[in-house]
């Protein structure tokens, strides 16, 4: 098992995919005809639901679909009121014209329950239940409903409270010491939402499924965290490292991976496997295919997708992002200099493509995520 420090990069504990699988077993020796139960994700940047994880028994999975909240006035009533929304004959009560509704429909799903998630006061998404039978969703089966649910609703809840506190010490960090660099709002909100469209393009050849796509969008923004520290002599040094500044510079690594370490450890949320993405992201996210990366000069296939993925998202936003020393490069340029970098063996060539075939996309997030004139 590739480690890094002694904490082991990869792992297989089991992922909320699996444990609502194991949840969905557990409600139908409770209620019959429940044949999926999927969570969908809020990302407020974007006003996008978009799909995480599901169980699904019969029918096909709906997967890498997302929808506007604000289209959808019965959605977005509950999450403003956090109340749960009952359908007892979809075909009657819920009007085709949009995929999720036609799909819905095309599985043969009758009846279906759904429940806000909240962290707090912050809204989270949604957990769907659908049954083939209808008028299933009783008031005794509801209850029973939403005292499972509500054990999917802490889990992730967990995972963003951990990501949260993270952020926050960062930014607290920050703030503290004056600091100026690269690191804004923006620029790990563009990160995030770059490295979500890479992801959405290579799930197919790297089998990704909606939940690691969400998480590596989640984590995406602490690729860095280690650099709060980084003395701001050499974080803002405004001319070239020497060697020895280098190598302090590089240590953000093993800082990031100790901070998340520690954070993880105080939420007690480090037996998740999906901790070791956050991990993965932190701790290779620097390494390059040819090996020519750091800290550990990992090549290829040792370096986990998601840090991939974040490598090529991060070069991307450093290249088409104002900073003091530099304009910020066209969209058209980047790309070009990102597929350079895939033919000298650097980046993976996959994740290049994906920007390269979603360039409208990204040119948007690049447009709207744009840091205020230096």
């Amino acid at each position: 098992m590739l480690r890094f420090n002694g904490i082991p990069l990869f792992s297989s504990v089991h992922s909320l995919t699996e444990q609502l699988e194991q949840l969905h077993d557990n409600i139908l020796e409770r209620v019959r005809g429940i044949a999926r139960i999927a969570c969908a994700l809020y990302d407020p940047d974007t006003d996008l639901l978009k799909t995480f994880i599901n169980s699904t028994h019969q029918g096909h999975a709906i997967v890498n679909y997302e929808y506007p909240l604000s289209d959808s006035t019965s959605l977005l009533t509950m999450s403003q009121q956090r109340t749960c929304r009952v359908i007892d004959d979809i075909r009657r009560d819920i009007p085709p014209g949009n995929p999720h509704s036609d799909w819905l429909i095309d599985q043969g799903y009758t009846s279906s329950f759904t429940m806000p998630m909240f962290n707090g006061q912050n809204f989270l998404g949604f957990i769907f239940i659908d049954s083939t039978r209808s008028s299933v969703f009783t008031d005794t089966v509801q209850r029973d409903l939403m005292m499972l649910c509500n054990n999917i609703n802490l889990t992730i809840a967990a995972e963003v409270t951990a990501v949260n506190a993270l952020l926050a010490t960062a930014q607290a960090a920050r703030d503290f010491a004056d600091l100026r660099d690269f690191e804004t709002g923006k620029h790990l909100t563009r990160m995030a939402q770059f490295a979500r469209l890479i992801a959405k393009g290579v799930a197919a050849q790297y089998r990704l499924s909606d939940e690691k796509i969400e998480h590596i969008h989640l984590f995406a923004s602490l690729h860095d965290i280690g650099k709060i520290g980084i003395p701001d002599k050499i974080l803002l040094k405004p001319a070239r490292l020497n060697a020895q500044e280098r190598a302090v510079m590089q240590g953000h690594v093993a800082k990031g991976v100790q901070i998340i370490e520690k954070v993880l450890k105080d939420y007690q949320v480090g037996h998740l496997a999906d901790a070791q993405v956050m991990l993965n992201i932190v701790a290779c996210h620097h390494e390059f295919l040819d090996g020519s990366g750091y800290p550990n000069g990992l090549t290829a296939e040792d370096i986990p997708i998601e840090a991939r993925i974040v490598t090529v998202a991060d070069i991307f936003d450093a290249l088409t992002s104002e900073r003091p020393y530099k304009t910020p490069w066209p969209v058209t340029d980047a790309l070009i200099e990102l597929e350079r970098m895939v033919e000298a063996g650097k980046l993976d060539a996959e994740c290049v493509a994906s920007l390269r075939n979603q360039q409208a996309e990204a040119s948007e997030i690049v447009a709207r995520f744009r840091d205020e004139q230096l």
